[in-house]
């Protein structure tokens, strides 16, 4: 047996798995409250005495370890134009853990400055101009933003032309100058940032009470949950020489706050008569919608959805369903249990964060006219040819009905021009292993391929 040790220090839970790499399988998984407020060490030596009850005492060959204990880094972002800078900061923090709370676009106002003031962002991101050209705006928000207190850092990814002025500017601050996002126009660079919003992301982490002592304990250095996730969907996609993956595919995390959308696909035009309109989409996508959860964000999915939706799906009153909203969003820790309406409702819930968070990630067509007659223009990836959609969250794992849940994330004629997917087979990931073989990818891709093709599969027959 060759046992590796695989550590998710989650926001909320922290999860432990064990992996025998000569057999290829999981030897069992465990997780704790994650004791950030104290000391994290203390949930994760909980977990891990869960797990050596469960497998027995198991001295392990190595250790890797994602985290996300800080719950993301709250980031705001300000740039030129609206769509460019929510596209490029988009990607730019595609599996860096952080979460944008704000954009602003164009010149900030004293208003704005004391607005994000008040949120307290963990991040500043400043973007705007391609190289060369505009350098006005990001000039006047660097200076804006040096009234701040210098208690959050800085990233620079603008204009070149601006740059060193910018970190000029800035200079009481703690400012990390990159390439630009977006040096031509159409064109984006988001690896330099991405990058270094990682860095600055996994710093933090380690500065959560006595994180830095479990960090101690691994082999290399912690990467960011989302990023684990990231590493382990591509691969199940694209495979590794040896073991072929699935194909294009998409996974859906719903959690209490958030619900995560990924893809790996390409999604371009499907034919040569459509037009398409924006920015490019990256290949392996994430999206993190912040106001779609099952508890905490509860109220997001309502206003989403509407209260008659939630009421048809779960079979109760209008007037019960707010209730119960009401409730669940103050009392966060509740579960169903045996509560026949509570289930009921939570399995609306579920639906219909599947779908408006599936629905948001995908692409669309929109119909316009032209001299030679009707047309279409494609925003964002194709995502119809999708052949497989991961499941991941609590809600979706334990339910009974995780395909029915599921189900509502696929295309649907009320929505004609919605790209989602058209038909996919459901994978559940029961154990919820996918951050931990992401963990595992860089170092025994094969090893971690063949697992999640064994766990997802079996789940998905």
């Amino acid at each position: 047996m060759k046992p590796v040790l695989l550590a998710d220090f989650g926001s909320t839970y922290t999860k432990v798995t064990a992996v025998d790499l000569e057999q290829e399988t999981v030897l069992g998984t465990a997780e704790a409250y994650t004791t950030v407020e104290t000391d994290i060490n203390r949930g994760f030596a909980k977990a891990l005495a869960d797990l050596t009850e469960r497998i027995g005492p198991v001295a392990f060959d190595r250790r890797f370890a994602c985290s996300s204990a800080a719950g993301g880094l709250k980031m705001i972002v300000s740039g030129l134009m609206p769509e460019l800078t929510v596209a490029a900061a988009r990607q730019a923090t595609l599996g860096a853990g952080a979460k944008i709370l704000k954009f602003y676009s164009f010149q900030l106002t004293r208003e704005d400055v004391e607005e994000i003031l008040a949120a307290r962002p963990d991040i500043l991101l400043l973007v705007g101009g391609t190289d060369g050209g505009n350098s006005d705006c990001i000039l006047h928000n660097a200076g804006m933003l040096a009234a701040l207190p210098p208690e959050w850092p800085v990233v620079v990814a603008g204009n070149r032309s601006a740059l060193q002025e910018c970190g000029r500017l800035l200079s009481g601050h703690q400012v990390y100058l990159c390439e630009n996002v977006m040096p031509k126009f159409g064109v984006l660079n988001t690896v330099p940032s991405q990058k270094q919003i990682r860095e600055i992301f996994l710093n933090r982490i380690i500065q959560a009470k006595g994180l830095s002592q479990a960090a101690a304990l691994m082999d290399g250095p912690l990467i960011p949950t989302p990023a684990a996730v990231m590493q382990a969907m591509e691969l199940l996609a694209e495979g590794c020489p040896g073991e072929p993956g699935l194909g294009q595919l998409m996974a859906v995390d719903v959690g209490g706050a958030t619900t995560d959308v990924y893809s790996v696909a390409e999604g371009g035009p499907a034919r040569d008569t459509i037009l398409y309109r924006g920015l490019p989409e990256p290949y392996v996508k994430r999206t993190v919608e912040g106001d779609i959860g099952m508890r905490y964000s509860i109220r997001g999915i309502l206003e989403a959805a509407g209260p008659q939706r939630l009421a048809e799906l779960s079979g109760l009153p209008e007037e019960r369903v707010l209730e119960l909203v009401e409730y669940l969003g103050r009392h966060t820790e509740a579960l169903p249990g045996a509560d026949r309406e509570l289930a009921s409702l939570d399995y609306a819930l579920a639906c219909l964060a599947v779908e408006t968070a599936m629905s948001r990630h995908a692409g669309k067509l929109e119909e316009v006219y032209t001299a030679a007659g009707p047309a279409y223009v494609q925003t964002g990836k194709d995502l119809t040819g999708v052949e497989h959609i991961v499941v991941t969250g609590g809600s979706l794992i334990h339910s009974p009905r995780v395909r029915e849940i599921a189900a509502h994330g696929l295309f649907k004629g009320t929505d004609p021009f919605s790209l989602r997917p058209q038909k996919a087979r459901i994978l559940v990931d029961r154990r919820y292993i996918l951050a931990a073989m992401g963990l595992l990818t860089p170092h025994y891709p094969e090893t971690a391929l063949r697992i999640m093709k064994k766990e997802l599969a079996d789940d998905g027959d």
